[in-house]
């Protein structure tokens, strides 16, 4: 018996040991497998495949029992979930129910998730930004937080091996406060857009830039892409409900499968992370301990290297449930900070208008991103009585509308041919928070909560936009 006991230990026995399937845990595994380490990942989710398991992502408006729209049921029975802007009758089943895992919202608080292979990376809004140096300088410049031990050109080579596989579209603007990337060719700005930014570049000079933004959209896919089985993004702007084409990054897409082909990765889904398990003669960690999500049966699995990739706040989750006697408040707890001091990016304000010139033109087809404006405030100085920046997004639409009185073709007829309006045009600011030891509120009911994308906010505010002046618009 006890030779039955070593072999199951062999058999549970890996390289390394991913924790978490999202956009970093997908990376792991990519870069672990890659160096030859056979590597567990570990998804407390279920399964989803590309594109096998994205039910809805060719479906048509008509095909859906409420339109694509979150029927009154649901809205009720999910309060908190259902204020996500991507959350739809076409992506609901990749939303976490309030129910399935509630908590206390003591004040403004919309921690939106994903439990599934591919967490978040399907639901993102693929706004891809690259942090500066002085964004690294913050904490040392104003004394809040704890500075940091690594600096802008200690991540930029980094970032370009991500952006060169992930596939990341926008303009070299050579901004020092938004450092340029390795870039597929961008998207393009609205006539409106590029009015207003030539008019803010007039009045501010050259202050204020407005960029297109840059997101993981595969404008012109490189053989790094084709390789991955990923195709151009078709602009369909349906991201949501999974991409069967690949045209924007997602664990599921490209990572997880790229990972799969070296024959080195172990994915096991429905599978919760209790804890990590700690050696105290080693005096390091040596494995996880794994409660199956159906059955309840736990099953310990280890590895010389752990890698803890469960999102911010379940990260710190196992961290306190991974006590032992050398670490009786959690694992690496002994300062009590654990679970404290989280910051998070405000998505609160919005704001939009009319525009009554460029009347004679509109746009064509759907643009999944919009302009972007980078952070303009304390980027050089501290300048004002508050602490870091923000910055915005910029988006415009032709309004329509069409008569809806008629029935059969008279009605087919009048949507076919609608009446052009004003442009409407539509901003929304995002911006870092300090870490405080009790976290105060941080999102309100126009945020884009914990998908927290520089893209987001605008997208919920433009199909608002476009579900008024169009009947017909999805």
């Amino acid at each position: 018996m006890a030779f039955l006991n070593i072999d199951s230990v062999k058999e549970r026995t890996f390289d390394a040991i991913v924790i978490g399937s999202g956009i970093s845990g997908g990376w792991a595994a990519k870069e672990l497998t890659e160096g030859g380490l056979r590597t567990l990942v570990l998804e407390r989710g279920r399964d989803v495949k590309h594109i096998t398991d994205y039910p809805t992502t060719m479906m048509q408006p008509w095909e859906f029992p409420h339109g694509g729209q979150l029927s009154k049921e649901y809205l009720d029975a999910n309060p908190i979930a259902s204020r996500c802007y991507a959350n739809r009758e076409d992506a609901s089943h990749f939303f976490v129910k309030d129910a399935e895992h509630p908590y206390v919202q003591e004040k403004p608080f919309d921690w939106i998730r994903g439990y599934h292979v591919g967490g978040k990376s399907l639901m993102w809004a693929r706004g891809t930004q690259r942090w500066s140096q002085y964004d690294f300088d913050g904490p040392a410049r104003d004394g809040f937080a704890v500075e940091w031990p690594i600096g802008y050109k200690d991540i930029a080579p980094w970032y370009s091996h991500v952006e060169k596989f992930a596939g990341i579209s926008g303009n070299k603007d050579g901004l020092p406060q938004l450092p340029d990337g390795e870039f597929l060719p961008p998207h393009e700005q609205s006539c409106v857009e590029k009015h207003f930014t030539e008019q803010m570049a007039k009045h501010y000079n050259g202050t204020r830039p407005i960029i297109i933004g840059r997101c993981a959209h595969l404008t012109k896919p490189q053989p790094i892409h084709y390789q991955q089985g990923r195709a151009q993004c078709q602009n369909r702007s349906l991201c949501q409900r999974g991409c069967p084409y690949g045209g924007y990054f997602s664990s599921n897409s490209s990572t997880l499968p790229w990972a799969a082909k070296t024959g080195k990765m172990t994915l096991r889904p429905d599978s919760v992370v209790h804890s990590i398990i700690y050696d105290e003669k080693k005096g390091k960690a040596s494995g996880v301990r794994v409660i199956d999500a159906h059955t309840k049966a736990v099953t310990e699995y280890y590895a010389k290297i752990i890698f803890v990739n469960a999102a911010c706040l379940n990260s710190n989750l196992i961290l306190l449930n991974s006590t032992s006697n050398r670490f009786p408040n959690g694992l690496g707890n002994d300062n009590g900070l654990l679970g404290k001091y989280v910051a998070f990016h405000n998505f609160r304000t919005t704001i939009s208008a009319e525009y009554e010139g460029f009347l004679d033109t509109t746009t064509e087809g759907i643009r999944p991103n919009s302009s972007y404006i980078p952070r303009f405030r304390n980027v050089f100085k501290q300048e004002t009585d508050f602490l870091r920046g923000y910055a915005a997004g910029f988006g415009s639409s032709r309004m329509t509308s069409a008569d809806t009185s008629g029935i059969g073709e008279d009605l087919k007829a009048s949507l076919m041919q609608p009446k052009y309006g004003n442009w409407r045009v539509g901003s929304h600011m995002m911006g870092e928070t300090i870490p405080k030891e009790k976290q105060l509120h941080c999102f309100g009911p126009e945020s884009d909560r914990s998908v927290g994308h520089s893209t987001a906010t605008y997208f919920g505010w433009i199909r608002r936009q476009r579900r008024e002046d169009d009947p017909g618009f999805s």
